[in-house]
């Protein structure tokens, strides 16, 4: 099977950004779309709107800190369409900083979104995949890991370790199972705001408003991914801005 309609995607992060946007599109080509995130208002509204475009959507307030979350989100697809084509692990956070600056509740808090919260959506979504011979996993990671630069260090670090789990998981995965990963550059996203630095949070905004392509451009890539035929497997998407070095 190819393409987007009729295929259940669950998508952590899903209230803003890349998840938002991925969402959106996915849902206007016919996909039903599980969304999950931690503001109950911004995920509503995004339901209803898809749902006033003639898509489908539910979703479930998700923290993915929290391993039975990803259960509820991953459990949520299950009970309301039968099945789960695929799991965007998408949410992710950045306070980024200078190692001097020992922000320690900073590192463990990328530690916990970015890394662990990627196994705990492979937790859940790969017992579902292996019973029902088919699905698709697509890990949202980042050129930060690509390219090391200061302050960046212990993000970079999360993104990697996705990125070695990604292939990993690639490898395991049999002849049933598809792994992606997708790498985005400078993107127009609100990843600013979990910046607890003032002075990197401005750095970071003023290159965003520079250069800094729009969530849509992401979402076409993964959706690219989705769309293939079931014997073709997209292991990696690398995307940034034209003028990002």
């Amino acid at each position: 099977m190819s393409g987007t309609k009729d295929k259940v995607v669950a998508i952590t992060g899903a209230s803003s950004g890349i998840g938002e946007a991925t969402a959106l599109l996915l849902a206007q080509r016919g996909a039903k779309v599980v969304l999950g995130a931690r503001g109950s208002d911004r995920l509503k509204a995004l339901a209803n709107r898809i749902a006033t475009m003639g898509g489908e959507a539910v979703y479930a307030i998700t923290d993915v800190k929290l391993r039975g979350d990803l259960s509820n989100l991953v459990g949520l697809a299950i009970e309301r369409y039968g099945k789960l084509d695929v799991l965007v692990n998408n949410a992710g956070v950045a306070p980024i900083s200078l190692l001097d600056e020992l922000r320690v509740e900073d590192w463990e808090e990328m530690i916990n979104v970015n890394l662990r919260g990627v196994l705990y959506g492979i937790a859940a979504a790969l017992p579902v995949f292996r019973r029902q011979g088919f699905g698709h996993f697509v890990n949202v990671i980042s050129t930060a890991g690509i390219q090391i630069t200061p302050t960046m260090a212990v993000y970079a670090a999360t993104k990697n370790a996705v990125r070695t789990i990604t292939e990993g998981l690639r490898q395991e995965a049999g002849d049933k199972l598809r792994v992606t990963g997708i790498s985005p550059g400078f993107v127009s996203t609100n990843l600013a705001d979990s910046m607890t630095d003032s002075e990197v949070r401005s750095q970071i905004n003023d290159q965003m408003n520079k250069m800094a392509i729009p969530p849509a451009a992401i979402a076409r890539a993964i959706a690219f991914a989705i769309e293939q035929p079931a014997e073709v497997d997209v292991n990696e998407i690398v995307i940034r801005p034209t003028a990002q070095v």
